[in-house]
């Protein structure tokens, strides 16, 4: 359910950027998730299809990105990319780690039509 907050948060900043740009529409969102994010893609288009309706934002296609998980070895430095679930560091196998990259949620751009 905090994907319907998200969302709304989400329009409400393309709304923002686009009366100030003096947009007659919106036509583009495009939203950078980090894959360890909790964030659900169909779920914010879900409330996005609901939500923009009678706004600037109504029939914007949204554009998700979803950015690799890195994590940072707190025993020997190492920083690696995880390949799906949290593993061992590859160099000396502590599972002392620490996320450095993945957990984002940002909306990146807008495109719109004056």
């Amino acid at each position: 359910m905090h994907e319907l907050a998200v969302t709304e948060s989400i329009l409400k900043i393309a709304e923002k950027h686009a009366v100030q740009s003096q947009a007659k529409k919106v036509t583009d969102v495009h939203i950078v998730i980090g894959r360890l994010s909790s964030i659900v893609n169909d779920s914010i288009q879900f409330y996005w299809d609901i939500i923009s309706k009678n706004t600037l934002c109504e029939n914007a296609k949204l554009h998700f990105e979803r950015v690799p998980a890195k994590v940072l070895c707190l025993n020997c430095s190492f920083e690696f990319e995880l390949p799906g679930e949290l593993t061992p560091c590859p160099k000396c196998q502590s599972m002392r780690l620490k996320v450095i990259k993945g957990e984002e949620f940002w909306l990146d751009s807008i495109e719109i039509e004056r």
